[in-house]
């Protein structure tokens, strides 16, 4: 079994900065992929950013160039340095997880992801 626990949410005005966090625990594999996931009120879980055990890297269209996904394998932690946050980056953020090849699947595959945080919630005020 794999634990994730997400930190790092909170509010900032719009043009400010977050990062956040996922601490990865349990049986945890060397070949995997992790992802940032986020949902808003009254609207589906969308895929924010996706990193594999190769280090190769997938953002949504909306983040690109504002976000950047990372990880510190010696900490098992996952991050989101969301940079230039406007209000419609307010959502509830997710990390998951897959095991098992260095290969994370196509937006929209949630069910691939064998493991989920509680989620953090981040809130952009205009």
């Amino acid at each position: 079994q794999v634990q994730l626990v997400e930190s790092g949410g909170g509010s900032v005005q719009a043009g400010g900065s977050l990062r956040l966090s996922c601490a990865a625990s349990g049986y945890t594999r060397s070949s995997y992929c992790m992802a940032w996931f986020r949902q808003a009120p009254g609207k589906e879980r969308e895929e924010v950013a996706t990193i594999d055990g190769g280090g190769s890297t997938r953002y949504a269209d909306s983040v690109k160039g504002r976000f950047t996904i990372s990880q510190d394998n010696a900490k098992n932690t996952l991050y989101l340095q969301m940079n230039s946050l406007k209000p419609d980056d307010t959502a509830m953020y997710y990390c998951a997880a897959r095991y098992g090849g260095n290969w994370c699947p196509q937006p929209g595959w949630m069910s691939s992801y064998g493991y989920w945080g509680q989620g953090t919630q981040v809130t952009v005020s205009s």
